[in-house]
C-alpha cells in the first residue's frame, strides 16, 4: 500500500470516531495531590529515566487530564504493557484516577497558533489530524506531544508497533513506520511549543508542606 493510500485509510478511521470517547468524573486536584505522592517519585524529577528499557518518563504537566485517565485505565487493564504502571493503576478506582489526573496535569497546554518549529516529517501528515500541527492535542481525547521527551515518544510508538500498546488506530499507524520514521516524528514533536513540563515544581511545593 502506498503512503497516500495509508494516509487516506487512517484519516477515515479517525473520522469514523475510533478515538477514545471519554465520559469522566470531575477531578479533585487537592485530593489528587495526596494520592499522587508515588507518581512524583518518577514524574516529578527532571530527566528521570525508566530503567529498562531506558527512556525518559513522560512530562505530564500541561497534558489533558482526560488523556491521563485514559492512559491509567490502559495500564490497569494491561492494554498498555508496563509492570510498574500496571501495579500502581490496579489500586485506583475511577475517582482516584480523575483526581490524580487533575493534579498532575494542572493547566492543559493550549495551542499558541504560531507556526510549528521546523519542518514536519512526511509521516506526520497523519499525526496532525489528532495531535495538531504543533503537537497540541486537538481534543481531550488525544495527548499533547509538544515538548514531550523524544525518547518517550519513540518508546510509545515502538510499543504501538510491537503490540505493547493496543490502541487500534495507533497500532495501525505505527505498524507502518520504519525506525527512522519513528525517530523523525519523536524529534519533531519534542521541539514544538508551548511545551509540556515536568512536575518538578510540584515536588518542591509538596515537600514543603
Amino acid at each position: 500500500m502506498t503512503f497516500s493510500a495509508r494516509l487516506a485509510t487512517l484519516t477515515v478511521l479517525v473520522s469514523l470516531g475510533f478515538g477514545h470517547s471519554l465520559a469522566l468524573a470531575a477531578g479533585d486536584a487537592a485530593r489528587g495531590q495526596t494520592l499522587a505522592y508515588t507518581c512524583l517519585g518518577c514524574h516529578g524529577i527532571e530527566n528521570y529515566k525508566n530503567a529498562y528499557p531506558n527512556y525518559d518518563v513522560p512530562k505530564l504537566a500541561g497534558q489533558h487530564p482526560e488523556y491521563i485517565i485514559a492512559a491509567l485505565k490502559g495500564y490497569k487493564s494491561a492494554e498498555r504493557s508496563h509492570a510498574t504502571m500496571h501495579a500502581h493503576a490496579m489500586g485506583m478506582n475511577d475517582q482516584d484516577m480523575a483526581d490524580i489526573a487533575a493534579y498532575l496535569s494542572g493547566t492543559p497546554v493550549k495551542s499558541s497558533g504560531a507556526a510549528p518549529v521546523g519542518t514536519a516529517p512526511k509521516a506526520a501528515q497523519v499525526c496532525v489530524a489528532c495531535h495538531g500541527t504543533d503537537g497540541v492535542g486537538i481534543t481531550v481525547d488525544y495527548p499533547t506531544l509538544a515538548g514531550q521527551h523524544a525518547s518517550y515518544i519513540t518508546r510509545a510508538l515502538t510499543d504501538y508497533k510491537r503490540g505493547g500498546r493496543k490502541n487500534p488506530i495507533m497500532a495501525n499507524f505505527a505498524g507502518q513506520l520504519s525506525d527512522a520514521d519513528i525517530e523523525a516524528l519523536a524529534r519533531y514533536f519534542s521541539r514544538q511549543q508551548p511545551s509540556l513540563q515536568t512536575l518538578q515544581r510540584r515536588v518542591t511545593r509538596y515537600a514543603s508542606r
